[in-house]
């Protein structure tokens, strides 16, 4: 595949996923995981897990760090600005246009309807996303297909440090720490025990 067509396949694949993915960052995934399935040479679902830890704890939209990443790691500059463009066309577009039109959007009863049908779409969109990250995350299917041993397919360590931020997430006086502090943690955790 030539460098044009390598191109016009990151920014029509990108392009897509912003045209699509309503709802933000976690909205993306299950359209990111398409993307991993069709083209495993831009990344798999390990590298889709890694890049997602990336985002979540850098500055910046996540599917436009993952839509960068993915299109410097496959052609360069040329491709992080083709991917970025292509995710973030849509929404400028839209924008626009709404900008344009904002009084009739506004009081359109369609557009009202439309959006409460959205809500739980997007809801849907997230918990699926939410379940493939869990499964890279904290489930070891290669270890299970080896042995056959249900208690193989968890990462016990994975699940522990998942579980262990869980449970101090839900402590009243911890809800107030922000979140950089227990991906920070969750880095070094990573660092030591991995």
């Amino acid at each position: 595949m030539s460098v044009i067509q390598t191109l016009a396949l990151l920014f029509y694949e990108f392009f897509k996923t912003g045209l699509f993915a309503v709802g933000g960052g976690l909205a993306t995934l299950p359209f990111l995981y398409n993307i991993s399935d069709r083209y495993p040479n831009w990344f798999n679902y390990g590298d889709l897990a890694n890049m997602i830890a990336v985002s979540e704890s850098t500055p910046g939209p996540m599917g436009v760090n993952i839509a960068t990443y993915t299109g410097f790691s496959t052609e360069g500059i040329l491709g992080a600005l083709t991917a970025t463009i292509g995710l973030v066309l849509p929404s400028l577009i839209v924008i626009i246009i709404i900008a344009h039109f904002l009084k009739k959007f506004e009081e359109s009863r369609i557009v009202k309807h439309a959006f409460y049908g959205l809500r739980p779409a997007v809801a849907g969109l997230i918990a699926v996303a939410a379940l493939q990250v869990l499964t890279v995350s904290v489930l070891d299917l290669d270890a299970y297909a080896a042995t056959k041993n249900f208690m193989s397919i968890f990462d016990w360590r994975s699940l522990i440090i998942c579980a262990a931020a869980f449970v101090l997430m839900r402590i009243k006086k911890l809800k107030k720490v922000h979140p950089i502090v227990y991906i920070l943690g969750g880095a070094v955790v990573g660092i030591f025990v991995f």
